[in-house]
């Protein structure tokens, strides 16, 4: 069994993005929907076949020198706050502080250089500590009337660090290091979905964050915490 991130679905610019990476590592675990925790311990290489091995354990994805990452089954354990209407994401977006020189352009979920990205964009929400953006899956993200479930995950990494990004200094750039989600249904092809992210705290170049899925009437889809670490390269 081998785990592949195609080009398409990268975050930065060489490597694939943390939350589609993930899912597809659940996907070899045999929990495409979750719960589920997934530690990424290098950035995931692109069109490359990674040996995954299942065990008692977990799966371990990558060769034996040069781990890629691991997942294992693992309850969510998490407040959601109140979801944002439809409407109320949309014009959050329009605030979102990366629309001019976003650190990482290329990214399959919130790159403002990716016209086949998902051009989520979450800004903060008047009044609230939360971010939120609007997304509807289109039929290049879905498979039989439905997103993708590697795609789903996605969905819910990237608004995790704005949830922080939108009300903080981010004075250095992050990556994904453990993500642990829970997909409760895929939303469907056309369907008018609300992401949101929201901070949890930090402690040194550790950020811990969280984002939901729900539907334009308020069903929440899917749910993931997010373990950011911080990298010594400055933004901007």
């Amino acid at each position: 069994m081998n785990v592949v991130v195609p080009h398409r679905f990268r975050g930065p610019a060489d490597s694939g993005n943390g939350g589609y990476s993930a899912g597809a590592v659940a996907a070899a675990l045999g929990l495409p929907l979750g719960p589920a925790e997934v530690t990424l311990w290098r950035p995931p290489p692109l069109d490359v076949p990674l040996p995954a091995v299942v065990d008692a354990a977990g799966v371990r994805v990558g060769a034996a020198d040069a781990l890629v990452a691991e997942a294992r089954p693992a309850a969510l354990d998490l407040d959601i706050p109140e979801p944002v209407g439809f409407g109320e994401a949309g014009q959050a977006a329009r605030d979102c502080p990366w629309l001019v020189d976003h650190p990482y352009p290329q990214c399959f979920v919130c790159g403002t250089d990716r016209p086949d990205g998902l051009q989520i964009f979450p800004g903060p929400v008047p009044g609230r500590r939360v971010a939120a953006a609007p997304w509807v899956p289109d039929a290049t993200v879905c498979a039989d009337g439905a997103a993708r479930p590697e795609v789903v995950w996605a969905s819910i990494d990237c608004p995790s660090l704005f949830g922080y990004g939108c009300f903080a200094e981010w004075p250095a750039l992050m990556l994904l290091g453990r993500f642990t989600a829970e997909l409760r249904r895929l939303p469907r092809q056309g369907e008018r979905c609300v992401v949101m992210g929201w901070a949890l705290g930090h402690e040194g170049r550790k950020y811990d964050t969280a984002a939901a899925l729900h539907t334009a009437d308020g069903e929440l889809l899917a749910a993931s915490r997010a373990l950011w670490i911080t990298l010594n390269k400055p933004v901007g």
